[in-house]
């Protein structure tokens, strides 16, 4: 799934001022909604047992991201280019880490 966020998101003038970051709140939203396409359904529960961000990302910036894995359980990767920005594991109901 390829995603941009736009220059003008709701996040983006307090995150930080004068020079926009996207927030990795913001990233993980868009990793669960790439989630739920696969799945077809929303997801009620989830965890993240597991997220590392890497590199930043800039609003206008286009990036991808990658899932492994099907329910109840994913690996993700989410690319700007060839430049990793974060990596992690959703997990939909009740799953054991």
């Amino acid at each position: 799934m390829h995603f941009t966020i736009a220059h003008d998101h709701p996040c983006l003038p307090g995150h930080f001022p004068g020079r926009p970051l996207v927030p990795g709140v913001v990233l993980l939203e868009q990793v669960l909604l790439a989630v739920e396409a696969q799945a077809g359904v929303p997801l009620a529960a989830l965890r993240l047992p597991q997220v590392k961000f890497m590199a930043p990302l800039l609003p206008g910036q286009p990036a991808r991201i990658e899932l492994d894995g099907q329910a109840p359980r994913w690996k993700f990767r989410v690319w700007r280019g060839d430049v990793l920005l974060a990596r992690g594991e959703l997990a939909a109901g009740d799953v054991a880490a």
